[in-house]
């Protein structure tokens, strides 16, 4: 027991020291007879609290709002080339929710490498729609005001 007990302490402080950033942190208590430890969880990006506000903006049909969350690549469509050209793939963010990203690729560099299964981070304008919402404004503004941008393998698209 104590052998699991300083495995999970040793893993604690490495996680600890390794994990820095701006990311959220989960933590996960583990108890014994002599001790309770608070280990912080090994996953990274956005935790399902952070995509509270696109759930609550899904679930309130709401629409033109700035927001910020994570989730994985469920499938990358064809791009968009009627007007602005836009990357199009679709993100899920709950079991209940999946996004369809519009990146304008005009304004933005197209991200790179994207693959069914990577995991994102993002900030854009969400609109709502019945299948789960559009996430746009995922790339900087060329007149100066509010943007948005993807985070993917550790690279940001803006």
């Amino acid at each position: 027991m104590l052998c699991l007990l300083a495995a999970c302490q040793q893993a604690s402080q490495q996680t600890a020291t390794n994990n820095s950033g701006n990311q959220a942190q989960s933590t996960v208590e583990v108890r014994s007879q002599s001790q309770t430890l608070n280990l912080q969880s090994l996953s990274s990006g956005l935790t399902s609290e952070e995509n509270a506000g696109l759930k609550q903006a899904f679930a309130k049909k709401q629409s033109h709002l700035w927001l910020q969350g994570s989730g994985e690549v469920k499938k990358l469509l064809a791009d968009d080339t009627k007007g602005a050209r836009h990357q199009r793939f679709l993100v899920t963010i709950s079991p209940e929710q999946t996004l369809l990203f519009a990146h304008n690729i005009d304004l933005a560099p197209r991200v790179a490498d994207l693959n069914p299964g990577d995991q994102i981070q993002f900030k854009g304008e969400y609109i709502y729609n019945p299948k789960g919402g559009i996430m746009h404004w995922t790339h900087h503004d060329p007149q100066g005001r509010q943007g948005g941008w993807i985070k993917v393998n550790g690279k940001i698209y803006e």
